[in-house]
């Protein structure tokens, strides 16, 4: 009897140590110091195989800075300035971005080009040392003086950039569609192309691309004549977007763009994109696994453990994990809050990062075993981006 009762105690405990390993770890944040200087905000960070880099935006006066640092394995490096300007366009949703390139550093901001402040033009420049730029130029070919921004960078197979961004060249005041449209750049930088992906997409809401084996796959919030805007990932191959599919059917219907994008990331053929959504007003953060590069995707499962303003990033550690990070809102307070969740869908704890403004848009990249969280802090008349790490061996 004695024997047996020792047979099930071992049973169970190797029935739980199966469970605990199955089970996606806690995280682990350690803030590290950020190259970020005073006056800073809208971070943003892209990742190219292990080279992740940081840019943000710093302002002197009416001029605004964009300046980027790069992580290396003592830290970041020196910050470097792409552009600096009293005519850039910031705000904390429609931020600009520097990422690695084969030959240097692709850059994209805004700059306005009229009156109105719904009126500006994407410029997009590149360097092979970070330190010296080509003149800028503009990806877009129509000469409008409307909204060009929320724009992503990505690289091409044959080495050259490609660009997606929400173009309003059809809108007046409040009137016409707002396009999802791409360009693509040779190796020398020379402009190929400006094509429609989707002609009706909701108004304000971030793009986000990732590179997957069979190619760049690009995340963004559609907009159906009923005003569903649930969404939707198309797929870049042989020089030509595919048909636009729905991620989850959501039937998130708003008359008004919920300024809140979604977020995909990809390793190989595994890919995961997390966003918000708020049908009949129940807000909700999501995240849902493909297995075959964006074709179809799994159930979505949810991200927060109690309300959620949604700012949601993704990244996929090495195990086919998603690190998700999103903005937590409970007992009136919002805090960026980071967790692993496996591609089965099973939860690991959910960790706070930093207290936060929900207006803010945090920022989360995974390279070299590690992820690094960005968010912007506010300090008395001013404010700083700030970063935290999370090993992730």
């Amino acid at each position: 009897m004695k024997n047996a009762y020792i047979g099930i105690l071992g049973g169970l405990a190797i029935l739980c140590a199966a469970a605990a390993a199955q089970s996606p770890a806690a995280l682990k944040v350690d803030r590290i110091d950020s190259p970020a200087g005073a006056n800073s905000s809208v971070p943003q960070m892209t990742v190219a195989g292990d080279r992740l880099v940081l840019s943000w935006v710093e302002r002197d006066g009416t001029k605004s800075s964009l300046k980027f640092a790069e992580r290396t394995a003592a830290g970041w490096s020196s910050p470097m300035t792409v552009v600096s300007s009293d005519k850039m366009m910031v705000n904390s949703a429609d931020v600009p971005s520097v990422r690695a390139m084969p030959e240097g550093f692709a850059a994209h901001w805004m700059m306005e080009s009229g009156p109105d402040p719904e009126a500006y033009d994407l410029r997009v420049s590149w360097s092979t040392d970070g330190k010296t730029w080509m003149a800028p130029v503009a990806p877009n070919r129509d000469k409008t003086m409307t909204q060009h921004g929320f724009a992503t960078l990505f690289p091409m197979a044959d080495g050259g950039t490609g660009v997606i961004w929400l173009d309003g060249r059809t809108t007046h005041g409040e009137e016409g569609d707002m396009q999802l449209r791409s360009a693509a750049f040779d190796k020398a930088h020379k402009s190929l192309s400006d094509t429609l992906i989707d002609s009706r997409v909701c108004e304000c809401c971030p793009t986000s691309v990732a590179l997957a084996a069979d190619g760049p796959i690009a995340a963004y919030r559609n907009r159906t004549a009923a005003e569903i805007r649930d969404i939707y990932i198309t797929r870049l191959g042989a020089g030509k977007w595919s048909m636009p599919l729905r991620v989850h059917a959501d039937n998130f219907k708003i008359e008004a763009c919920p300024i809140n994008g979604p977020a995909i990331a990809a390793n190989g053929k595994d890919v995961a994109v997390a966003w918000f959504t708020a049908p009949n007003e129940k807000e909700q953060s999501l995240v849902a696994f493909s297995h075959d590069g964006g074709r179809t995707f799994g159930k979505a499962v949810k991200v927060e453990d109690q309300g959620t303003l949604g700012r949601m990033q993704v990244a996929l550690a090495a195990d086919g994990a998603a690190v998700v990070g999103w903005v937590e809102f409970a007992n009136e307070k919002s805090t960026l809050r980071v967790r692993r969740i496996a591609a089965d869908g099973t939860r690991g704890p959910s960790v706070a990062v930093a207290d936060i403004s929900g207006t803010r848009f945090p920022r989360l990249a995974v390279a070299k075993n590690e992820a690094v969280v960005a968010w912007t802090e506010s300090e008395k008349d001013s404010s700083r981006v700030r970063t935290a790490r999370i090993a992730l061996r």
